[in-house]
């Protein structure tokens, strides 16, 4: 089988963490965004992925060398040189995607959840149509595009945007699989697949939405990635709470690099993903939040909300909270208060920021 990872885009909602690396690199609890869907798909018998890029593609490209090694599977770079939307890399990626009548996945790189391609395949070959669409339950519908679908069979009847009124609380989850016909709908153009492509399909009757158990988040901007990390880690919790950390000054789920170095009289937690190498010292306090790879949090800190970029370092008594995201290199002096900045790579900060605000 094959897949398609839509990871075009310039990762705009998620920097400063992506002016420096593809968004598809950037770690989500630790593995590299894209690992995460690249990793379940392989354990169901993907051997192709094919990831449709448009921008840093030598750096996407020499990790992903690595990784098609380590699992055994072909990973491809499709290169965008204009953006083409949701449909229109599926036509550029047409001849990887041709070849055999097996169906393939189509993903957007966003998203984490546990990933139940195993059942998407049952589903999709069981009802013989052209395309599966995976759906989630929002508390909010209002706020999203809703797939209106028969409850019996899943055979999608409409796609209703925004609705003021009730009229579905399921959304699109960005997972679909689909037979190599849908190829055959899609010119090689900047394309929608949700408002052109889909649409028809379901008039067509060729469309079924399959509905998602357990978490979902798109984690594509720092405030639903902050979401995501309790989510995943609750997740964690009750399939493999080996990985999660136990030690003392540890409050609910913490996931810890093994060569992450923690002080004395700290208190970690909950929902903290702490990166490879990076030192906390004495007396820190951390909650809902990353500290990614080679930073240093400097002893009686306080971060709270906010995802700390590489190689950053924290002074003393620093006090970090709503949102804030810390680019590459960004170094912060003792004492500040930090509040909801978005702090580009390479600065250094020497004075409060009351209001959030993008510091160049």
């Amino acid at each position: 089988m094959r897949a398609l990872i839509l990871v075009g885009g310039y990762g705009t909602r998620l920097r400063p963490l992506t002016l420096t690396k593809p968004k598809p690199l950037v770690e989500f609890c630790n593995k590299p965004m894209v690992l995460h869907q690249i990793e379940a798909l392989a354990q169901v018998g993907v051997t192709h992925v094919i990831l449709a890029v448009s921008y840093l593609s030598d750096m996407l490209q020499r990790e992903m060398e690595v990784e098609a090694k380590r699992l055994n599977i072909k990973i491809s770079l499709s290169q965008e040189t204009e953006p083409l939307g949701t449909a229109g890399p599926l036509a550029l990626a047409r001849d990887h995607l041709q070849g055999d009548n097996d169906p393939f996945f189509v993903l957007n790189s966003d998203v984490i959840c546990e990933f139940p391609f195993e059942d998407m395949i049952k589903f999709h070959k069981n009802h013989h149509a052209e395309g599966t669409i995976c759906v989630t339950k929002v508390d909010e519908p209002s706020k999203y595009g809703v797939v209106v679908y028969e409850q019996t069979t899943g055979r999608i009847e409409r796609f209703v945007e925004k609705p003021r009124e009730y009229v579905s609380n399921k959304i699109n989850a960005g997972l679909y699989i689909f037979n190599s016909t849908i190829l055959d709908r899609i010119e090689l153009r900047p394309t929608s697949i949700e408002k052109e492509i889909f649409p028809a399909m379901a008039t067509e009757k060729q469309l079924y939405a399959f509905e998602l158990k357990g978490f979902w988040m798109d984690v594509g901007q720092p405030k639903d990635y902050l979401t995501g990390i309790g989510l995943y880690l609750n997740h964690v919790r009750h399939s493999q709470p080996e990985r999660l950390s136990r030690d003392s000054g540890i409050v609910g789920n913490v996931l810890l690099d093994p060569t992450a170095k923690i002080g004395e009289r700290c208190r970690i937690g909950p929902n903290v993903v702490v990166g490879p190498r990076v030192i906390i010292q004495d007396g820190v306090c951390l909650k809902n939040c990353t500290i990614l790879a080679d930073s240093l949090v400097k002893s009686h800190t306080w971060i709270a909300n906010c995802i700390i970029g590489w190689r950053c370092t924290i002074g003393q008594w620093v006090r970090m909270e709503n949102t804030t995201v810390l680019g590459l290199d960004v170094s912060v002096q003792d004492e500040l208060f930090i509040n909801g900045g978005v702090i580009l790579p390479h600065k250094a900060i020497t004075e409060s920021v009351t209001e959030p605000k993008i510091l160049i």
